[in-house]
């Protein structure tokens, strides 16, 4: 089981702890990548639309007689060559969204993380807060710890407001609480700050769900 530094707001290590073999899962690259794509999938609204030749109005009578006018034929104002018609393959509004199991989703995650720790760009801090909710406050942190314009992201046990306001200004710090950490948001960011309360969460709820699983395997084995 690996063990990690503890650190303060300050940069300070103040302690160690002692990380579940959860934290030591096998780097899964292809199952990250169907995170992603089903994460970026489900956020897409699908809410585009456009008419085509039988949705615009108008149009239902023949602009001219089919012959004898010298003019090519034609059969209506609101076909697709005409100004104002409707569009031959018309985008529509339809679902994006992706299904991945909650294991898979889970075992892509904790991949994801353990990535991270293996590469030393994982902190344990012992508690995220500040006192006044100003950005001053999260720049002093990140100063602490020299992450040099590194994308940041700040992974809370709740949803602390004064922490989100003191970093909303911050383009490179980005904030999280545990239960809404996805696969899509540690990707995305050089560098993971978890709280030490979200470790336990993580491992509680996590480790759970993995024992259960690897004892029915042993069942059916």
């Amino acid at each position: 089981m690996p063990n990690v530094k503890v650190y303060n707001m300050k940069g300070q290590e103040v302690g160690t702890k002692e990380l579940s073999n959860l934290f030591e899962a096998e780097y899964n690259e292809s199952l990250i990548h169907q995170a992603v794509v089903t994460r970026l999938a489900n956020m897409r609204q699908g809410t585009k639309g456009t008419l085509t030749r039988t949705e615009v109005r108008g149009g239902g009578r023949k602009p001219w007689r089919q012959k004898g006018t010298g003019n090519a034929r034609q059969g209506s104002i609101r076909a697709p060559q005409w100004i104002k018609g409707g569009v031959v393959f018309a985008p529509k509004s339809r679902d994006f969204s992706k299904k991945m199991n909650k294991f898979a989703r889970r075992g892509a995650l904790l991949s994801a993380i353990s990535k991270r720790l293996a590469d030393n760009d994982m902190y344990v801090i012992d508690n995220i807060a500040v006192e006044n909710g100003k950005t001053k406050e999260m720049v002093a942190f990140l100063n602490a710890f020299k992450f040099d314009n590194k994308t940041v992201l700040m992974v809370m046990s709740d949803n602390d407001s004064l922490v989100i306001r003191a970093a909303n200004n911050l383009e490179k710090l980005n904030t999280i609480p545990v239960n809404e950490l996805n696969t899509y948001d540690v990707v995305r960011n050089s560098v993971l700050v978890i709280s030490a309360d979200a470790v336990d969460h993580l491992q509680e709820v996590y480790g759970e769900m993995f024992d259960n699983n690897f004892a029915n395997q042993e069942v059916e084995e």
